[in-house]
């Protein structure tokens, strides 16, 4: 008789768990479905010429275009999303200016091993094609990256960094790196900075359109959700601390030309310096710090989650072109020292 009453309580703690997890999904599913039909805010101005110009191309926005999500700031730059601009005019208008892009990435650790190939042969394919291109790699192996065939007026840098026991260190102390390569070498060849995160792969068009005097990335899990929901940093002690701002970034994209790129990893560096004397790290380390510097000083240009999506967010009538998306993760594995 025990033993049957030992199987029957089991099974019923295996259903009691089955039916949990069963609600637990089905409430996930809600929850997204309704944070996919949160409505945004919506643009104020009339035309691309009302707004505060990062080049004489912009008038040409169609902020009308796109009723379905912002397509500017209340400081009139604009949100740059697919169906607004004409692609083969902001090809052609960069390439008569002569613009330039350094694009910098870090591969520390195992994470070279694990995405720079796939990042560097996916932005050979999608990544500012009507431009010339310098690639600089920050890596503590060089003799470990990866061979690419790259396409006329590209070329790839590598620069050694040192490794750092936790990724977190990583991460926020490639704002000095950034900073000393523009100093050294990147103005001197590029008009324009773009500093990603290796753990992406680029899967359509990133062009001229993204390029900026500031440019920041609105966060693909945060997009439009409420204000009240974004992470900022809420420690007083911390330089990256915030009560509210204009939208949440993230620092897996941002760009701009190289003096606005240099002032603002000069400047997170300094708060991140400054949290580490007073024995404090930010909540989301160099993001927080990102997201302070955007609160003060306002992007002149904000890319929508097209250019930084993750397909586990599923699908969002609002992303028609999924531009650049998130590889998949394994921290347990790759964080490790």
């Amino acid at each position: 008789m025990g033993y049957f009453q030992k199987a029957k309580s089991v099974g019923k703690c295996c259903l009691f768990a089955l039916s949990a997890l069963c609600v637990f999904h089905l409430m996930v599913s809600s929850v997204r479905l309704l944070i996919s039909h949160l409505p945004m805010e919506k643009c104020a101005l009339e035309s691309g010429g009302m707004l505060i110009l990062d080049n004489s191309v912009d008038a040409s926005l169609d902020l009308r275009s796109r009723g379905d999500v912002q397509t500017c700031t209340w400081w009139r730059a604009p949100v740059i999303w697919e169906g607004m601009f004409d692609a083969a005019l902001y090809d052609q208008t960069h390439a008569k200016e002569g613009s330039s892009v350094a694009l910098t990435v870090f591969a520390v650790g195992r994470y070279l091993d694990a995405y720079l190939e796939t990042f560097l042969t996916s932005a050979e394919c999608h990544f500012m094609l009507a431009l010339p291109v310098t690639y600089y790699v920050f890596t503590d192996a060089p003799e470990k990256v990866p061979q690419v065939a790259l396409g006329p007026r590209r070329s790839l840098k590598v620069i050694r960094v040192p490794k750092h026991s936790r990724w977190q260190d990583v991460s926020m102390m490639r704002m000095k790196a950034i900073s000393d390569a523009i100093e050294s070498d990147i103005r001197h060849r590029c008009t324009h900075v773009f500093c990603l995160d290796v753990d992406q792969e680029f899967t359509g068009r990133f062009g001229p359109e993204a390029l900026g005097e500031s440019v920041a990335l609105l966060h693909a899990y945060y997009y439009n959700l409420p204000k009240w929901l974004f992470t900022y940093d809420h420690n007083p002690g911390s330089r990256a601390h915030m009560d509210t701002g204009d939208f949440y970034y993230h620092a897996a994209v941002f760009g701009g030309s190289w003096r606005s790129v240099k002032a603002l990893t000069e400047s997170c560096y300094q708060g991140i310096t400054e949290d580490k004397r007073n024995g404090v790290e930010a909540r989301w380390h160099d993001e927080s710090h990102l997201n302070k510097y955007f609160w003060l000083h306002k992007p002149s240009r904000v890319l929508s989650p097209e250019y930084c999506w993750d397909r586990q967010i599923g699908d969002r009538k609002a992303i028609r072109v999924a531009r650049l998306q998130w590889a998949p993760k394994h921290y347990n594995t790759l964080r490790q020292a």
